[in-house]
């Protein structure tokens, strides 16, 4: 079966096929090893290599990452839909929220969906089954719901004529997320594919070898993948892109790929790359690192000199220069070597100047859960947690449906009284429908 897997990875569209026969080269070769154990002799081990002998975090992506997908075609189309939408669905799409019910939508919330057709969806334990034939036709009712909302007229030569955009229907559907991380941040029970802790493929990379353990870690993400946009799934929450601390271990615990920067580099290149294959988009998570606290429970402080902050944040760097992350969550932490006075998700100096500026990144940069404890303790409710973020230079926000239509009233007031720029929140959808059109969401214009 796993061979058959392997190799089934041939038959993909050309373009997908020649960016991956190294990688099927690679995993066949460390597949026949460990099934063929006479062949080189019993009981072998590969040894795992030193962080002095590994090539650099940019060679170790930019060498076999494929670049970021999207077009100047695409970034066109996404303009000219986010300049057709008024204020009310272009505040609609900068959200992400999340939705009661399991199986079956609720005519409450199926309402709400309506009323405000957010341009995203993020799923949790509770609203999924472990049935594979009820979850379909659950998250294709929310998006006909959303896209409904949102067909537009007029000649913007996408969502409103009629073309299919995924699900058979025509409008702007909404990306829908999860947090499948693997470990135990995976929403998904049996008989669905369970991925391991992160930190467990550091573990066997040191018995293994680094080479083994990035090609389980890309098959591994490519398989789960497959079943996750089986599903209607298109965007993952995952990987965590931050190096094991002392100071954020209290935190994280085994979500990090472990110690090592440059393992954490090719680790989450490697995720990254085989849920791609399968055509999932990964947000990785969370920018710039945490510290000491847990942001649930209040604000969480990473204290390091700039020095210190750019080896922290190599993986982050080196994904983005290989331009296939399609967004970047940013954590409610403060780190005062680059803004002594706000966290990183509501910062323009970290938003703005760091991930922008500074590392050109161009993808959805997301604020985590503003109904954290570390937001609330500013005194700022989730709407006007959202507006500030978008002001600072996020692209999407989050909200519980309990603040749906709060959070939507607040970016349209913040709008049009002038203290959020039109211009920036435009920016925002764009990027969010770019990743739709990348994700196939949208349909692409003919050539």
């Amino acid at each position: 079966m796993c061979v058959f897997n392997a190799l089934s990875t041939i038959f993909v569209p050309l373009p997908r096929r020649f960016c991956q026969i190294r990688q099927i080269g690679r995993f066949l070769s460390v597949l026949f090893l460990t099934i063929l154990p006479g062949c080189t002799g019993e009981g072998r081990v590969v040894e795992g290599k030193s962080s002095a002998e590994a090539p650099s975090p940019a060679e170790l992506w930019e060498a076999e990452s494929p670049a970021d997908s999207s077009t100047g075609k695409d970034r066109e189309l996404a303009s000219r839909l986010a300049s057709a939408l008024d204020d009310r669905l272009l505040a609609a799409q900068v959200i992400i929220t999340g939705i009661d019910g399991r199986e079956v939508l609720g005519e409450s919330m199926a309402a709400l969906l309506e009323a405000v057709p957010a341009g995203g969806i993020m799923l949790f334990a509770y609203n999924i089954n472990t049935d594979r034939e009820t979850i379909s036709p659950f998250l294709e009712n929310c998006s006909r719901r959303i896209a409904g909302a949102t067909v537009i007229g007029g000649d913007t030569g996408a969502a409103g004529d009629g073309r299919d955009s995924g699900f058979g229907f025509s409008g702007i559907p909404p990306l829908i997320a999860v947090d499948h991380e693997g470990g135990k941040v995976q929403r998904f029970g049996s008989p669905f594919r369970q991925l391991p802790a992160p930190a467990s493929y550091w573990e066997t990379a040191q018995i293994r070898g680094w080479d083994y353990a990035l090609e389980v870690i890309e098959e591994d993400a490519r398989l789960s993948g497959l079943e996750l946009r089986k599903m209607g799934i298109t965007l993952n929450f995952a990987p965590v892109a931050e190096i094991s601390t002392p100071e954020n271990q209290g935190f994280l615990d085994d979500r990090s790929y472990g110690p090592d920067g440059t393992f954490v580099t090719a680790a989450t290149g490697a995720f990254v790359r085989g849920m791609g294959a399968a055509g999932i988009l990964c947000v990785v998570k969370h920018f710039p690192g945490n510290g000491e606290g847990d942001p649930h429970q209040e604000t969480a402080l990473l204290a390091m000199d700039s020095a210190a902050l750019d080896l922290m944040i190599a993986p982050f760097t080196a994904l983005v220069r290989g331009g296939a992350p399609a967004g970047i969550m940013v954590s409610h932490v403060l780190v005062p070597a680059w803004d002594a006075k706000r966290i990183a998700s509501l910062s323009p100096v970290v938003m703005g100047d760091k991930l922008r500026k500074e590392l050109g990144f161009t993808g959805i940069i997301l604020g985590d859960d503003f109904s954290m404890a570390a937001v609330r303790s500013l005194g700022l409710d989730p709407g006007e947690a959202a507006v500030e973020a978008l002001i600072a230079g996020a692209d999407m926000v989050m909200a519980w449906p309990l603040n749906l239509r709060d959070v939507q009233r607040a970016i349209v007031s913040a709008l049009r009284d002038g203290r959020l720029n039109r211009e920036r929140l435009q920016e925002g959808a764009e990027r969010v429908l770019c990743q739709k059109i990348r994700s196939g969401l949208i349909a692409r214009e003919e050539e």
